[in-house]
């Protein structure tokens, strides 16, 4: 899959998407609402169960208590973690449904890099052109076609456009 200015294409397709309201950056930090550029790999999928079935039979369920640690001074930063947690983090099982079915990246995972950047998701968009906060984000039903064709591994290409 490939980031162009019109969108992300993937098997032939292009859906609309919207990146990160830093833009794209080659200097990812912590915080800066910045996409990375770069060659990434889908390394996992989570899903709601309570919201839909499994997307894929290697998605993973989101349950009560699951978090992702954003906080670069913790051994566990930018990985997976469990509440109770008091370090700096997001909640993966939200009100919303941004992270109803989340497509997580290999950035800065899993060995990660202390204030290079956490949490690269590709989740639903809010609408159309919202900006995320560094993430990709598409329509519910276009995330849904890509969750159930993209294997652990699948390439995520963002050129410096």
């Amino acid at each position: 899959m490939v980031l162009t200015p019109m969108g992300l294409r993937y098997r032939g397709r292009l859906y609309p998407c919207s990146i990160g309201k830093g833009g794209l950056t080659r200097a990812k930090r912590e915080g800066d609402g910045a996409t990375p550029v770069g060659a990434h790999r889908i390394v996992m999928t989570l899903y709601r169960p309570d919201r839909m079935a499994a997307p894929a039979p290697w998605a993973r369920p989101i349950v009560t208590g699951d978090l992702w640690s954003d906080d670069a001074g913790d051994a566990a930063y930018n990985t997976w973690v469990r509440a109770p947690y008091r370090h700096s983090h997001e909640a993966l099982r939200r009100a919303d449904p941004l992270y109803d079915l989340v497509l997580v990246t290999d950035w800065n995972w899993p060995h990660a890099v202390p204030g290079r950047g956490s949490c690269i998701f590709m989740h639903r968009w809010r609408r159309p052109g919202y900006p995320t906060e560094g993430c990709i984000a598409l329509r519910r039903d276009h995330l849904h076609r890509i969750a159930a064709q993209a294997a652990p591994g699948t390439r995520l290409i963002v050129p410096d456009l």
